[in-house]
């Protein structure tokens, strides 16, 4: 009981932690932000690959039907941070930002036979950006704009898991979610012409629902020392009862009379249907290799957007703005002897690579795509009365990029550390 109050009030300090974001991106100024990467640390090494992965000792969120993999003297609790450095590029104008975020906390435990319980807290999405654009509205260069574009918050999830394996080799999950957050996006104009009124545009919006998410996985032998996992997962898509608020104010530059105008779209966001596949090959349990296909039904959806045409103003849905959104990930890990007494022999080695195509519109043209590689370690902590727990690092390079718009070439550095039940045990001396 000490160690689940111990796990639950390491993720009370993280709900805090996650009210600052974890982007500098201009394209978190679309749709939900930048979707967050829901991994663990060991999955970050594989560049987040693990839809057919069972482990004893990690918490693999993406597939629930891994819990049931738990080992029954096992509790633990994983944590994770991140840093990175981010550079923008765009028509030969480039620029660097740094970030860093506490990025998941999660816990696991065997609760019977063949089943697991996991819980914990991780980013579904992140908004955070601040940027200017100026120019000018005629050939003299009289009359002058700057138009500022700046947003913050995000979408935060805490979640309970249940993983069970019914039939010999053959394990279904599901994880229960609770979904919440805010954002806000601003968009000021002004003008250095005194006749021209000043606008700006406040985009807001506040979720609280839910998401569900089913998994299965079919271990199949195949001869004395190997096995192939093949895991599937979906996620339930739907309406999150949330409104969407548009607030317009004009500003006159000579009077300094303000007039405002507000557009609420009632119960405008959703979030979209999620389907993986993936296989993982084991062998003998030094290596494990697999691939991973996700896919996010964003082009289902909606979003609402603001139009003004003719001095006709609307906020309403628009179901072009998304695009389906496709990942696949290669990769695995490679640990010579997880019971040599040698140090470097223990050492899980991990890769991964993935590309994931567009998933917005954006005025007509693609959003970006990403292509990105990891490369990491587990590494065993080992004392007196603990070789189980683990340090995950691993470094990942991802470049965000589109024909038309901004390029990124982010640099992180992704750190998690596992805590096993042998760190709080009780010692009896006779």
């Amino acid at each position: 009981m000490k160690k689940i109050t111990f796990a639950i009030l390491i993720m009370a300090i993280t709900l805090a932690a996650r009210a600052q974001s974890g982007t500098n991106s201009p394209y978190s100024q679309y749709g939900f932000g930048v979707l967050a990467e829901q991994t663990s640390g060991f999955n970050r090494g594989m560049n987040g690959l693990g839809i057919g992965f069972r482990y004893n000792n990690q918490v693999n969120y993406i597939n629930p039907a891994s819990y049931s993999a738990m080992d029954s003297l096992t509790f633990i609790f994983d944590a994770g941070v991140s840093g990175q450095l981010t550079n923008f590029s765009e028509n030969g104008v480039k620029k660097n930002a740094k970030n860093a975020n506490f990025e998941y906390a999660v816990a696991a435990f065997r609760m019977f036979k063949n089943a697991g319980l996991s819980f914990g807290i991780l980013p579904f999405s992140n908004v955070g950006y601040n940027y200017t654009s100026s120019g000018y509205m005629n050939r003299d260069k009289t009359s002058g704009y700057v138009n500022t574009y700046l947003g913050d918050g995000g979408v935060h999830q805490v979640y309970l898991g249940f993983g069970v394996e019914p039939l010999k080799n053959i394990s279904i999950g599901v994880n229960a979610s609770y979904l919440w957050g805010e954002y806000n996006r601003y968009i000021v104009n002004s003008y250095t012409d005194v006749y021209i009124n000043s606008l700006s545009k406040h985009y807001s919006t506040d979720v609280r629902s839910y998401r569900l998410d089913f998994g299965m996985q079919y271990t199949l032998p195949i001869g004395k020392a190997n096995t192939l996992t093949l895991g599937a997962t979906y996620g339930l898509g739907h309406k999150l009862n949330a409104d969407a608020e548009c607030r317009i104010l004009s500003t006159n530059s000579q009077t300094g009379v303000k007039d405002s105008t507000t557009f609420i779209v009632k119960n405008g966001l959703e979030i979209p249907h999620f389907i993986g596949a993936g296989f993982m090959f084991n062998h003998k349990n030094k290596m494990r290799v697999g691939i991973d296909y996700s896919l996010q039904k964003w082009g289902s959806t909606s979003f609402p957007v603001y139009s003004d045409n003719g001095g006709r103003a609307s906020y309403s849905l628009n179901d072009k703005y998304f695009k389906d959104r496709h990942k696949i990930t290669v990769g695995g890990e490679y640990c010579p002897s997880i019971t040599s007494r040698r140090f470097l022999s223990r050492i899980s080695y991990r890769f991964g690579a993935s590309y994931t195509t567009p998933y917005l519109d954006i005025n007509g043209e693609d959003g970006p795509k990403e292509f990105s590689v990891s490369a990491g370690f587990g590494i065993p902590i080992i004392n007196g009365y603990n070789n189980k727990s683990l340090l995950n690092i691993s470094a990942q390079w991802v470049r965000t990029d589109s024909k038309r718009f901004i390029t990124e070439n982010t640099f992180r550095i992704n750190i998690g550390l596992t805590f096993n039940e042998r760190w709080f045990m009780k010692w009896k001396v006779e």
